[in-house]
């Protein structure tokens, strides 16, 4: 999969946490997604999984929380990219796919564009800590707001957030689906190691 490749990343920020939430990170500006004419609702173990996008790319996908889809319901109005988004969702819940090779594409700041490219090439399997991100993007010391680009991550599972750890592998928090418990049951689905 092909993520947009971010220009240079402001100065570190001083605050080394590294919460999972876009609340946490007041120095990022939230992602504006882009427009989209597509619609599709997928069913999965994690729940229901809409995706959103065009004839080229998708754009935005969401896993059902316990209120519902953000933007409500809507009837499906697939695309072809729709149609094979979740025809690779189902291979990687049925344990055939490590990895997703349709379009994606991604508004967001440049910081939070350098942080999804970092997801991007986590390997099925392995994880990253928040430091690590921050070290790989030139702001070490940006804990806040690595975790806040890491929660705001418009695709997760096309790009894997759920393979973010802290650096003694716990599970700090996840903001799609149901939140820990979804991230756990993708890290298990996996085979990843984490408490």
């Amino acid at each position: 999969m092909t993520s947009t490749t971010a220009p240079a990343v402001p100065a570190p920020l001083t605050d080394s946490t590294a919460p999972e939430s876009a609340a946490a990170a007041p120095a990022v500006a939230p992602a504006v997604a882009p427009p989209t004419t597509g619609r599709l609702v997928v069913d999965s173990p994690l729940g229901r999984i809409l995706l959103l996008g065009d004839d080229e790319a998708v754009t935005r996908l969401e896993i059902e929380t316990a209120q519902g889809f953000r933007g409500g319901e809507a009837p499906d109005a697939p695309t072809a990219v729709l149609e094979r988004a979740a025809s690779q969702l189902r291979e990687y819940f049925a344990g055939d796919r490590h990895d997703f090779d349709v379009p994606i594409r991604l508004g967001g700041t440049a910081f939070q564009r350098a942080i999804w490219a970092e997801l991007d090439a986590i390997p099925f399997g392995e994880v990253r800590s928040y430091g690590e991100l921050g070290r790989a993007t030139g702001r070490a010391t940006a804990g806040r707001a690595v975790g806040g680009a890491v929660g705001a991550n418009p695709v997760p599972l096309l790009v894997p957030c759920h393979r973010v750890l802290a650096g003694d592998r716990r599970i700090t928090g996840y903001s799609a689906g149901r939140g820990v418990p979804t991230k756990a049951w993708l890290l298990d689905h996996e085979g990843i190691a984490h408490r």
